[in-house]
């Protein structure tokens, strides 16, 4: 059972063997001495009665003295070595987990929710290195010192042993009992905790439209409630956990009593020697702490497990876009020429409900290396979808998305993104300074490098008008710029890497016309023999592209340049006539 329960964990076990096998060795090192003290005072108290000299007294204390300091030393090793493992092994499964999620697909985050993600990677990855750690060391301690404790009490009186541990059976008892509802009851704390964080998380996220609705009030009573169910959950563990410990002490002294019963009336009629009696009852007070420390370690076990149970529900979620069909003879420093094709394209998503839902039908569109496309088209007709294809943000099926007439499948990941730059329709920075954030995809870049891509992306003068220009912290999320600074240093991040395909996901939104033409026009000479893609609703944005392709209901619906789209009178044409007269009805306010 114990091992099924640590089967996550194994090959972090496997890898740190070598550590384990010290720390055990070390554990059996300090339970001997430990066990050999009372028999050191067994040997004392004989001694003592046949002659009370100085000497005597003088020789068994400096041996008391030499057991008990070669056991601190091996119990110094065993938690040195056992709790550094369990550090060791936390410190690589919280990599091994982040490296993790950084693999999943967007879909991944819409199942599990940030503040849930961030629970198990911080409360629930303590509670198993806790079990690593201080659950093993102390397990292994009363094992293996009530083994060697155990021999000796046989050896002094089986009988006495025997009465001695008549009660350990309700001991047993008591501890499958309380065990199993401890495991039960963290579990449920947890996951309300999970909930807390994703809750309290959101609010500070959201910070500004809590407040532009005036829902501080409602907020905090939300987290309130949640907050009481949480308290509620903890403090019934409380209970349980108040039980077991005076439940296991009580019969713990149950068995103290009847060693002091039936062995002082053994001593009395001479049927043990005294030293012998004041040993047995030494290994009784010895036994007494570990076993009282099973119940701390069996709290300790079921908390480490509850939570193994949910890094491993994260753990197992397996990335659904890999390299696996990925032809490993392209070098990593491939640069691709950049031209997409989409054949035949349809793409769907299963919903919350099981059922499959057709974003996609039948597209065929092809931009030459070096060429551009503009796509237009409703609200929720599947543009987002169709671009995040291409650097396999989301799968299509084989053969149905190419680069380079290529499938996108047939290159690794790293040489595929590499070549692309990519800005998507919602703006997300780190809390980090303005260069940094534009530096993001090359860390290695320079400070002009920096600032031309700014230039390029027509924000370079705003940052220098900033106190700290370029240094500049843009807060969580980019809280500091507005909407429009925002998506031109995401477009200044794009453009630093030199894409060899740039994909602008309704990137200009946000900022006037003004300024997006000054944009467009430092996109043109810096994107110059590169591949273009950019979706919007503005016609101004997309009139100048090689080709506009009008996507409806997932379907191509018109292509062609912005003349011969005019000319058809179609989706295209009442867009655009739509947007000249809010235009005039602009100019003329």
């Amino acid at each position: 059972m114990l091992f099924s329960r640590l089967k996550p964990i194994k090959p972090y076990l496997r890898r740190y063997r070598a550590g384990l096998l010290w720390g055990a060795l070390s554990v059996v090192c300090t339970n001997l001495f430990g066990v050999l003290f009372p028999q050191v005072i067994r040997r004392a108290v004989d001694a003592m009665q046949h002659s009370l000299s100085r000497p005597i007294i003088f020789r068994f204390a400096l041996l008391l003295i030499a057991v008990a300091a070669c056991k601190g030393v091996f119990q110094f090793l065993a938690r040195w070595i056992l709790i550094g493992v369990s550090r060791d092994i936390e410190f690589d499964l919280r990599n091994d987990l982040f490296a993790h999620l950084e693999k999943q697909p967007p879909a991944f985050y819409l199942k599990y929710r940030t503040g849930d993600i961030m629970a198990r990677a911080t409360n629930d990855l303590n509670a198993v290195r806790q079990l690593l750690g201080p659950a093993i060391l102390y397990s292994a301690n009363t094992v293996v010192f009530s083994i060697g404790a155990l021999f000796c009490m046989l050896h002094i009186s089986p009988w006495l042993t025997l009465c001695a541990f008549l009660p350990m059976p309700v001991a047993s008892v008591v501890i499958q009992y309380f065990s199993q509802r401890i495991h039960h009851r963290f579990e449920r704390i947890q996951a309300m905790f999970s909930d807390i964080s994703a809750r309290a998380q959101e609010n500070f996220s959201g910070a500004r439209l809590v407040r532009a609705f005036a829902q501080e009030e409602p907020e905090i009573a939300a987290f309130e409630t949640a907050n009481q169910e949480y308290i509620r959950r903890s403090l019934y563990l409380v209970r349980l956990m108040g039980m077991f410990w005076p439940t296991l002490e009580f019969v713990l002294g149950l068995c103290m009593v009847l060693t002091l019963l039936l062995g002082g009336r053994m001593v009395a009629r001479g049927q043990m020697q005294l030293g012998a009696f004041v040993a047995f009852n030494a290994y009784m007070m010895l036994m007494t702490w570990p076993m009282i420390a099973l119940g701390w370690v069996i709290n300790l076990f079921q908390r480490g497990t509850a939570s193994l149970i949910r890094l491993d529900e994260l753990l197992q979620e397996q990335p659904v876009i890999d390299d696996a069909a990925a032809d490993k003879s392209i070098p990593a420093d491939a640069m691709l020429a950049g031209e997409v094709e989409f054949r035949h394209l349809s793409f769907s998503y299963t919903d919350s409900s099981g059922h499959p839902v057709e974003v996609l039908h039948d597209v065929n569109l092809r931009i030459p290396a070096g060429g551009s496309l503009a796509i237009v088209g409703p609200t929720g007709c599947g543009k987002t979808t169709l671009v995040s294809l291409i650097p396999r943000l989301l799968d299509a099926a084989p053969g149905m998305v190419l680069v380079d007439g290529r499938p996108v499948r047939e290159y690794p990941l790293a040489v595929l993104r590499h070549s692309i730059g990519y800005v998507p329709q919602e703006t997300f920075l780190f809390s980090e300074s303005i260069r940094e954030n534009i530096a993001f995809g090359v860390p290695s870049a320079t400070d002009a490098q920096v600032e031309h891509a700014a230039r390029a992306a027509h924000i370079a003068d705003e940052i220098l008008e900033f106190p700290k220009g370029f240094a500049t912290s843009v807060g969580e999320r980019g809280i500091t710029l507005s909407g429009g600074q925002k998506q031109r240093a995401a477009i200044a991040r794009a453009l630093l890497r030199d894409p060899r395909i740039l994909i602008l996901d309704d990137a200009l939104a946000s900022v006037d016309t003004y300024t997006e033409e000054k944009i467009l026009d430092g996109l043109r000479a810096v994107m110059a023999g590169r591949t273009t893609i950019f979706i919007s609703h503005r016609v101004s944005t997309v009139r100048n592209a090689d080709r506009i392709a009008v996507l409806v209901d997932g379907r191509v619906a018109e292509l062609g340049t912005h003349d011969e789209l005019i000319a058809r009178n179609g989706y295209y044409t009442s867009l655009y006539n739509k947007q000249q007269l809010e235009e005039e009805i602009a100019v003329s306010n």
